[in-house]
């Protein structure tokens, strides 16, 4: 029995990661050893549960039926498992957590080292998405992000700073040139560099004055995916290609070296931190019932 659960599991870590690359990589297993499970698997039921291309794998419809009953099934035999963790002297075990990469870089570093050092047995998986996602479907105990991209029904408690703002930037030199705009608007006569979610969606600059918001989509030479990628966008600020919008933590090295010159300081938009959120109908695995505790202390 311990096999099959192991080769169920394998195929269940495949299937929602949509490859065997993606799943070992996650799982901290080999691909090989995943792929030879799902094998034996199919061998014992006698069905193809897995397509495989060369580039990317999809689930059968007796996959697919499969996977929708046995993700409920896997997260009971964890939770049953778990409850054997509450004896230990200390919780142990794996929590996966889903963040935006802002959380990654900027809430993530002040808390991760504590709590790690005070449960060293939990070993922690951080996985980096900006887009909304199922964390349970992603196979996620848990995840963070702001308010407006909280799943519903669910268990959220603040976790990082609890006011956050956007700060606007460039480079001395092309303000020196193109001008200090006083206004959002003034930014559409300007070269802005812009982020686009993975949907391909650009999201509006928008900013905050007593009580005025002002949303401005200005137009400039580079636009880059969110994200880590979003070093780019510094970097060509700071080389005078323009202006850049984004969080002040993630601006503050530049600001605070002169690389950057901060502008329209009285239209700094403000707004809450980020919440961990988890699902509230299920058993809280001991790693989770854990980093809750830590966060909320």
């Amino acid at each position: 029995m311990a096999t099959d659960l192991n080769d169920l599991s394998a195929f269940a870590a495949v299937a929602r990661a949509g490859g065997f690359r993606d799943a070992a990589r996650l799982g901290g297993v080999s691909a090989s050893a995943l792929s030879e499970a799902v094998r034996r698997l199919e061998a014992r039921l006698g069905v193809r549960l897995l397509n495989r291309t060369t580039r990317s794998i999809a689930t059968t419809e007796a996959g697919a039926r499969l996977l929708e009953r046995l993700g409920p099934a896997l997260g009971e035999v964890e939770a049953a498992l778990d409850v054997v963790n509450a004896f230990r002297d200390r919780p142990a075990g794996t929590l996966k957590l889903n963040v935006p990469s802002t959380v990654a870089r900027l809430v993530l570093p002040a808390i991760l080292a504590r709590f790690l050092k005070a449960y060293p047995d939990i070993r922690l998986e951080v996985v980096v998405e900006d887009g909304f996602v199922d964390v349970l479907a992603a196979g996620c105990d848990a995840g963070i992000r702001y308010d407006e991209r909280l799943e519903q029904d669910m268990i959220a408690i603040p976790i990082g700073p609890r006011v956050q703002r956007f700060a606007t930037a460039a480079s001395p030199a092309y303000l020196d040139a193109r001008g200090r705009p006083e206004h959002p608007r003034d930014l559409l006569a300007h070269a802005c560099l812009r982020g686009r979610f993975a949907s391909g969606a650009i999201p509006a600059w928008e900013f905050e004055r007593d009580g005025e918001v002002v949303r401005v989509e200005p137009t400039g030479p580079l636009v880059v995916e969110t994200g880590a990628s979003m070093d780019l966008v510094i970097g060509a600020a700071v080389d005078g290609l323009g202006v850049v919008h984004l969080f002040e933590e993630w601006l503050r090295p530049q600001l605070d070296s002169g690389a950057l010159e901060p502008v329209l300081g009285l239209w700094q938009e403000s707004f809450s931190g980020p919440f961990l959120y988890y699902p509230g109908r299920r058993h809280l695995p001991a790693p989770l019932r854990a980093f809750v505790d830590f966060i909320k202390a």
